[in-house]
């Protein structure tokens, strides 16, 4: 397991520059965007599709540096009612499959996506409620009609391509917490698992450890995203956590993403580790930088230096101790006096 990183925050930087900084902090992997929302400011699709010399020169880069691709990330809604918009979005992540396939990286991270409410709807509609019973309607449409057909053949392309796609369970999307993402993979194949992002987990009250066991059992974890949140209770308390304050209002939010440590501290970190390690993880920690409370450099390292701690360099030995056999206490003649 090694600490990564995706490298969005940087992308006002030149890929080289951003490497160098990286590998500077010991940073060990990035993930690198290449369409929809995260943008492709280190990693343009169309540059590097099918030409061999620059995925070339982007191998040899990474070389320079000791860094390794964890995966390629492409976060749209290739459900979306417009279909304009939902055809952008799958061609972002049919490429992005194919993309990695060619440079070896085993791994796209995305969203579900999130179709309307029905057949004749013109925005996505995010259902958390089964009444009304036209909720419930709509619920079943969206996985029935429009998600398990998509990603079913999604889900071919990948197996086809001998790729991961690693979904982030994110609300405002159909997937969006662990039962939603074993949902969609028993109704796909194997390739479709979850891309671990504890921070949209914590506000909606999941115990984390709990869930990567959970996951961790159907072997349903592709990628871990490493990002925190903090809930603010002097908000919550009012409001609750549905909270449509914005991201910039920092002081007026029920709850805020935050660096690795400052929303949990680095004990619950070297459990979430030490968990991902039971469940057999051995993959990057991607840091994902958006905490508005700090510059994205600091953000970086503070989460660098509390991961760089809870991560394990080696793997486990042997458990000796579990089979030494106690010994045999020496007898002794007794004798009468």
């Amino acid at each position: 397991m090694d600490v990564g990183v995706l490298t969005v925050p940087l992308g006002d930087e030149s890929l080289d520059d951003a490497l160098d900084y990286l590998s500077g902090l010991g940073v060990g992997a990035v993930e690198l965007g290449c369409g929809g929302f995260p943008g492709e400011d280190h990693l343009p699709r169309e540059t590097y599709l099918d030409d061999e010399a620059v995925q070339e020169e982007l191998h040899d880069l990474l070389d320079e540096h000791d860094l390794r691709v964890s995966a390629l990330a492409t976060h749209n809604n290739p459900l979306h009612p417009d279909k304009e918009r939902a055809a952008e979005a799958d061609t972002e992540l049919r490429e992005a499959v194919h993309l990695a396939d060619q440079l070896g990286v085993d791994t796209v991270t995305c969203f579900s996506g999130l179709p309307a409410g029905g057949p004749d709807d013109e925005v996505p509609n995010w259902v958390t409620a089964p009444w009304p019973g036209e909720h419930a309607e709509a619920h079943e449409y969206q996985w029935e009609e429009v998600a398990i057909p998509y990603w079913r053949d999604l889900a071919e392309h990948a197996a086809d391509h001998g790729v991961d796609l690693a979904i982030e369970m994110h609300p405002n999307m159909l997937v969006y917490e662990p039962h939603g993402m074993l949902k969609l993979r028993e109704a796909t194949n194997e390739r479709v698992g979850a891309n671990f992002d504890p921070s949209h987990l914590y506000w909606q009250d999941i115990d984390v450890t709990d869930a990567i066991r959970f996951l961790g059992e159907a072997d349903a974890i592709h990628h871990v995203h490493a990002k925190d949140t903090k809930v603010y209770d002097a908000n919550a308390r009012t409001k609750g956590v549905l909270d449509m304050a914005g991201y910039d209002e920092v002081a007026e939010r029920s709850w805020l993403f935050r660096s690795v440590g400052y929303g949990h501290g680095e004990e619950h970190w070297k459990d979430v580790v030490s968990t991902l390690r039971m469940v057999d993880y051995d993959g990057a920690l991607s840091i994902e930088h958006e905490d508005a409370l700090t510059s994205s450099r600091e953000g970086l390292e503070k989460a660098v230096d509390v991961l760089q701690r809870a991560v394990f360099e080696t793997r486990p030995g042997d458990a000796y101790w579990a089979n030494r056999h106690p010994t045999t206490p020496p007898t002794h003649d007794t004798h009468d006096t």
